[in-house]
């Protein structure tokens, strides 16, 4: 019997088995590649991002509403002026940029990085100088002098008609609201002050001095750290809650007794 002849083709899958070494291979460059340049090119937060990397930021999520120039448009307000400490406190708590037009920026997940949020900062100071973020020293409530029960008292004199006196946030007019102050970053609550967001009144270092702002920081950390000390809460909402707890389960338990007690034979 004549030996079979050899034929000499190749497997069937021995060509997708080149593609597959051939993807490992190509991808196993690649990775050492983009390594290679990582390791040799600063990190992005090693990198100083600069005004011009402000003004790319900006153009590409904030020039729609504010205009290319900072001057504001029917959708947003002038930015001239506003400073690193309002662009820091907007961005950094995530009311900017907004979700959709409404009455009030309300507070949501923050997109940017604190580096760009200086940048585009850095870049609208160009328009016209504002208020500066805080520095270190003001938003140090361990330091020596801060006095809590100032703070207390300042807050209550200017800020619990809006925010309720336990920080607990209320209902405004036209859709607008005073947000709660619970466990608020302390840059965000002095960036606050001294810029009057939204509906807030400015508190300038003439009304409310650096020291008092860091009094009242460390009355709402205060209060962060011992909630209602007096018990339960009720949602620290004022008289409308506790008067109508006490007209449902007062008023109601002595009613329900007066039944009781008459229903019982002489």
């Amino acid at each position: 019997m004549a030996k079979r002849k050899t034929s000499g083709r190749r497997h069937p899958l021995a060509s997708a088995a080149l593609l597959i070494l051939g993807l490992v291979v190509v991808g196993g460059i690649y990775t050492a590649v983009d390594q290679a340049a990582d390791a040799q090119s600063p990190s992005h937060s090693e990198a100083a991002l600069t005004a011009a990397d402000g003004e790319a930021l900006y153009m590409a999520n904030c020039a729609t509403c504010h205009g290319v120039d900072a001057v504001g448009t029917e959708y947003g307000p002038t930015l001239v002026g506003v400073g690193p400490a309002s662009v820091n406190f907007q961005i950094m708590t995530g009311r900017m940029p907004m979700a959709f037009q409404g009455p009030q920026a309300d507070q949501r997940e923050v997109m940017f990085t604190q580096e760009q949020s200086d940048a585009i900062g850095e870049y609208l100071q160009t328009f016209g100088p504002g208020p500066e973020s805080p520095d270190e020293e003001w938003l140090d409530t361990s330091a020596t002098g801060v006095d809590v029960a100032n703070g207390a008292e300042l807050f209550r004199i200017n800020c619990a008609m809006c925010h309720n006196v336990a920080g607990a946030g209320g209902a405004l007019t036209e859709g607008k609201f005073a947000p709660n102050l619970h466990n608020i970053d302390a840059a965000h609550i002095y960036e606050a002050m001294l810029t009057g967001p939204q509906n807030m009144p400015v508190f300038n270092d003439n009304n409310i001095s650096p020291e008092e702002k860091r009094d009242v920081i460390a009355y709402l950390h205060y209060m962060d750290e011992n909630p209602s000390a007096g018990g339960f809460s009720l949602g620290s909402l004022g008289p409308v809650s506790e008067g109508l707890f006490i007209w449902i389960f007062g008023l109601g338990s002595i009613v329900a007794l007066t039944v009781w007690l008459t229903s019982r034979p002489n």
